[in-house]
């Protein structure tokens, strides 16, 4: 009986001391993969180079309080983790300076950021629309403050109509309609067709409204 106690009470220390171990092997490989599972914005991040000229999302940097908008002030930054850069002798360095003016990213001249764009607005009305857009900013930019802002920008975007094409269907074709057709005004086409051109005058009016660009392609683009 001694010995059935004992082989049956041994069982579970055993088993006990197998999970024991267990955890206690795979605690550290768990967080060995948790250190070295890599950032993604890594993969933006050229490696070895200089880090003054690193992207903007590489780096953190503290906020200059006193800098004069619209001037260049110095910035002093740190690499992100898993990031490595040199200096200008090539010696790996994490601390280091950048100079970059002085102004929020909303402030940026428009060919420092790219804007989605909408098609469901009128680029020919009055006034002008306006819509609402999300705003990134290049990857070669320093700027203060989020990267990423909205703006309103007006309605810019095209459908492929040619005011050169327009016009000049206008002045030869434009009694009957072939003007509004290729602008996609079927309606208005079918009324210049059947009357003539209004009789010569709605063919003169489309001329001169054409020209200064008040008549444009149905779908509200502008031209091209």
């Amino acid at each position: 009986a001694g010995s059935l106690m004992t082989t049956k009470l041994s069982q579970p220390q055993s088993t006990l001391a197998k999970s024991l171990t267990s955890t206690s092997t795979n605690a550290p490989y768990f967080k060995t993969l948790e250190s070295t599972e890599i950032p993604p914005y890594v993969t933006n991040c050229p490696s070895n180079g200089l880090c003054s000229r690193l992207p903007p999302d590489c780096m953190t940097c503290n906020t200059n309080y006193s800098c004069i908008y619209g001037k260049t002030a110095t910035f002093d930054c740190k690499v992100k983790p898993h990031v490595h850069c040199v200096d200008e002798n090539n010696h790996e360095q994490e601390n280091f300076t950048i100079n970059m003016t002085c102004q929020f990213c909303w402030q940026l001249a428009t060919s420092d950021y790219v804007c989605t764009n909408s098609t469901n607005c009128m680029t020919v009305s009055c006034p002008r629309q306006r819509y609402n857009a999300t705003c990134t900013v290049r990857d070669h930019i320093h700027c203060l403050g989020n990267r990423v802002f909205p703006k309103m920008l007006y309605c810019n975007w095209t459908g492929g109509y040619k005011w050169s094409t327009a016009l000049a269907l206008s002045i030869t074709l434009g009694g009957f309609g072939a003007d509004r057709f290729y602008l996609g005004q079927w309606r208005e086409g079918l009324g210049k067709l059947f009357s003539f051109g209004g009789l010569g005058i709605w063919t003169l009016i489309d001329v001169l409204l054409i020209g200064v660009g008040y008549v444009g392609p149905a779908d509200g683009s502008l031209y091209i």
